[in-house]
């Protein structure tokens, strides 16, 4: 009896390791998994689903958000273990490390082979941001473009004019002043120090200055455009137009705007919807006003494909479910954010008929690439805390600036020796 009892554990060990050799995931060849951060997709996330079990209806596909600030680590943990979801969001300071580490997949062999799916129906600045040696690794999903959101109640109140193409800084300066009211605990603009992408990377170039120039070699930190940008944002603080950055890290700039405590706010297209949401035919969009130069600082978000996928080709059809003009065209619908496509972003347009969405397709004209580089978490980590150091009162912009130059350049003299 005890020799038939270890047969059988034999037996039951053994099928169990031919099960788990048919899949390098142990994942069912049945089912797709998908990872994303943002639930407020879900509607036309779903939808691109349903369409694609219709063409696959033996297929399940699973779906997991996980919250932003635990994604990366998530994702880079699963996937660096050889499991992970078959497809994921992938965005711009991620992409080279997951290049670079060999976890996501070519795309351009599918492409090549694929005439339903074509480059030049996308904006090319996402094309740029997730193309490594002129390669696509991610499909362009949707667009982050800048525009400055505002309140007409609190312009109304004030007896201040609407913001339109003609501002300046030197209208967020005077009429921020004239739309403070801190008895009333109302600011007129936020200087976004806490969030680079809506903040100070939209000041820099309009000064006419870089973040980092276009060979990658050079950090434009410590330049008298960036010291006149940042100096300009500090000037609003100490008026009291904005919130201090400590305000801005207790409270997040976004729910200042949605409480009416913000009467203009750059912001990211994405969040169009939302505010509309909060403020209804209050809300009003205009292009971001202008220094020197004019200048909106374009990012999205890519779909990628895991390296270690088993089921590659149906990862494909459904990544083209999810970013190709019928998935696109769903999400343009619900007012999610910007399609990356660029016949669905015209649909966009009137998914909020109250607001001139037209404003964000319009940055495109004007827009700056979103700056990285091979390793940009670690010069972006130092740009952090050294800027925020400033404004906090720890250190002058000068010297904070100065570091974050010093170190950004030994990051990329480092990236241009590999």
């Amino acid at each position: 009896m005890k020799k038939l009892t270890i047969l059988i554990v034999l037996l039951m060990v053994g099928f169990s390791l031919v099960a788990c050799s048919n899949s390098s995931s142990g994942k069912d060849k049945n089912t797709l998994e998908i990872a994303l951060w943002d639930e407020n997709a879900s509607e036309a996330v779903d939808a691109s689903i349903e369409a694609f079990k219709k063409e696959n209806p033996d297929i399940e596909v699973k779906v997991t958000y996980t919250p932003f600030a635990e994604y990366w680590t998530k994702l880079r943990t699963s996937l660096g273990g050889g499991s992970g979801p078959d497809i994921f969001w992938m965005n711009g300071p991620n992409f080279y490390e997951y290049v670079d580490s060999n976890l996501i997949e070519n795309l351009e062999t599918y492409i090549d082979d694929d005439p339903q799916f074509a480059k030049e129906n996308y904006y090319e600045t996402v094309l740029d941001l997730y193309s490594f040696e002129d390669e696509l690794y991610a499909a362009p999903y949707f667009v982050d473009s800048i525009g400055l959101f505002y309140n007409k109640k609190l312009f109304d109140e004030a007896g201040v004019p609407y913001p339109d193409d003609s501002w300046t800084w030197e209208d967020i300066e005077m009429y921020g002043e004239q739309l403070t009211n801190k008895e009333e605990n109302i600011h007129g603009y936020v200087a976004r120090i806490t969030e680079n992408q809506q903040g100070y990377y939209n000041m820099i170039p309009q000064a006419g200055g870089y973040i980092i120039n276009e060979d990658k070699t050079q950090s434009g930190f410590n330049t008298p455009e960036a010291k006149e940008a940042f100096t300009f944002l500090q000037n609003l603080i100490d008026k009291g137009i904005s919130p201090t950055v400590q305000n801005q890290i207790e409270t997040k700039a976004t729910q200042m705007f949605i409480s009416e405590r913000v009467a203009m706010l750059p912001e990211i297209s994405v969040h169009a919807a939302e505010f509309h949401k909060e403020l209804g035919d209050d809300l009003g969009v205009a292009p971001l006003p202008a220094g020197k130069e004019e200048g909106s600082v374009i990012h999205g978000i890519g779909w990628a494909m895991n390296s270690k996928s088993d089921n590659k080709e149906l990862s494909w059809e459904l990544i083209k479910s999810l970013s190709g003009e019928e998935g696109i065209t769903t999400m343009a619908e619900t007012g999610f954010s910007t399609p990356a496509h660029k016949e669905a972003s015209q649909i966009w347009l009137d998914s909020i008929p109250s607001i001139d969405l037209q404003v964000f397709l319009d940055a495109h004209d004007i827009g700056v690439l979103y700056p990285i580089s091979k390793n940009v978490a670690e010069w972006q980590d130092v740009e952090t805390k050294e800027i925020q150091s400033a404004f906090l009162g720890e250190q002058t912009i000068d010297e904070a600036l100065e570091k974050v130059s010093e170190q950004m350049n030994k990051v990329l003299e480092a990236e241009n020796m590999e």
